[in-house]
């Protein structure tokens, strides 16, 4: 006999979990599907977020930073600290503590909101009378909706699976058990950056191939340039515009073969390598052929603006559709969809969800560049404000950077705000609430902000919009 739900969500992660949880919420009898594992075999919901991507690799970086500051910046403070050493075993362990904490709290909450979890893999049988019928190891589920919520996988590169020993994904990279002397790192995205540092400040040589020309692409030109200057001062060797050719792994290690900007052929001996070149959509194990749910050629679930696929009643979400591959716009369509099930108009603006890079320095941004405002011949203002001149900046010791802010020329409407230094993870949320709001740059030039903080460099780069900044 086939359990009866208004809504299953398949997966686990941001937007499985956040989906279940509002269609919950919305008076829905739910039921959300995951079948990520923990070491003891047990249920480890939230999806690659939790379990090996955002929240463990913030545990890390924020754990390496300790011990870096520790180890060459204390002084400064006249702090003394003899003897530093390092319990890598005892860093990757409190990682993983804080990861079950998080595990253990989305499971709290759907005991909260009455969400029925099933731990497995879900799988389409068939579209059945009152919707579609799901397989869960030997349980068999109708759901009316059916929200598919799936995520990504690491890309590897051809040829060269993951090994998560010496060729490593997100995943491997995370469970690195001893510091290796040297790393190496192919693609200088997020992911790249985000672990080239972990493991540069815990004491390896880390070089980073990138095939494309130019450091940061997707990122405001001139942010990315000082974001490039910080991180070479740091000893992050950073190569563009390679190509990589052949990659032998042997008892020592791996090595790498390829050709520089420069079109010379060159070789990277390193004892581990990191592949952050992109994710996949995940459809793994679905079964869609079976009801006949379409995929584009990427492998993506094919939705429109609603996040509907081509059937009737099933919806797609985060990683495994269109748009970009983050926790926070996962969580945002899951949370529209649910509430389009319930009749109501749920809003996802893709223009102003924030992107961060949790490096030192951070590196976050909303909405368009310089260089997109100037390929589409959009006429604006544009303000920049160092925290070099903040003094809540100078306090913490850390005066990297800038807020750049971008206005149109006519209206002042606020066009896109980039932020490379200190906590731009936190800043951007000003920024993304004043875009929402279509607030101009005079709007957050004329709020009041306290001092000392670093919010005051948010108000000034508006102020710089109108060539009046206060502080510079």
């Amino acid at each position: 006999m086939s359990k009866q739900f208004d809504v299953i969500v398949i997966g686990g992660g941001p937007g499985g979990y956040i989906a279940a949880i509002r269609a919950a919420q919305l008076g829905f009898n739910v039921a959300c599907v995951d079948e990520w594992k923990n070491a003891k075999g047990g249920p480890a919901l939230g999806g690659t977020c939790t379990n090996v991507g955002c929240i463990p690799s913030k545990a890390l970086l924020q754990s390496s930073e300790h011990y870096d500051q520790a180890g060459h910046h204390f002084a400064d403070h006249g702090i003394e600290v003899k003897g530093l050493g390092l319990d890598l075993a005892k860093m990757v362990a409190r990682k993983d503590t804080v990861v079950k904490q998080n595990n253990d709290g989305i499971q709290y909450l759907f005991k909260k909101n009455k969400v029925t979890f099933f731990h497995g893999r879900g799988s389409f049988v068939a579209a059945v009378d009152g919707g579609y019928a799901i397989k869960v190891g030997e349980e068999s589920l109708v759901g009316k909706h059916i929200v598919i919520a799936t995520g990504s996988n690491a890309r590897p590169l051809p040829g060269t699976p993951f090994d998560e020993e010496t060729i490593l994904s997100n995943d491997g990279a995370l469970r690195i058990g001893a510091v290796p002397k040297k790393l190496g790192l192919i693609g200088s995205g997020v992911i790249g950056l985000e672990m080239g540092s972990v493991w540069r400040r815990l004491g390896s040589e880390v070089t980073i191939l990138e095939g494309l020309p130019t450091f940061l692409g997707a990122v405001d030109e001139q942010i990315a340039k000082e974001a490039k200057k910080a991180f070479d001062k740091q000893g992050l060797k950073i190569n563009l515009g390679v190509k990589v050719g052949e990659i032998k792994k042997s008892k020592k290690g791996v090595s790498i073969a390829y050709t520089d900007a420069k079109g010379e052929a060159q070789t990277l001996d390193v004892d581990k390598l990191i592949v952050s070149i992109g994710r996949v959509p995940n459809t793994i194990g679905l079964d869609v052929d079976t009801i006949g749910l379409l995929l584009d050629d990427r492998g993506a679930i094919i939705v429109d603006g609603d996040c509907k696929t081509n059937l009737a009643n099933i919806w797609a979400i985060g990683d495994v559709v269109r748009g970009p591959m983050l926790a926070h716009k996962a969580e945002e369509e899951g949370v529209a969809v649910a509430e389009r099930i319930a009749g109501q108009h749920g809003h996802v603006n893709f223009n102003t969800v924030p992107w961060v890079i949790y490096t030192n320095p951070e590196i976050a941004w909303v909405g368009q560049t310089e260089q997109q405002l100037k390929a589409a011949g959009k006429a604006y203002k544009a303000g920049t404000f160092p925290f070099l001149a903040n003094g809540r900046a100078r306090a913490l010791g850390d005066t990297t950077g800038m807020v750049k802010m971008l206005a149109d020329a006519v209206t002042d409407e606020i066009l896109g705000v980039h932020i490379v230094g200190p906590q731009a993870s936190e800043l951007i949320a000003e920024c993304v609430m004043a875009m929402e709001f279509r607030a101009s740059a005079e709007d957050i030039a004329r709020i009041c902000h306290a001092h000392p903080s670093l919010s005051e460099s948010t108000k000034e780069a508006a102020l710089a919009v109108d060539k009046r900044t206060l502080n510079f």
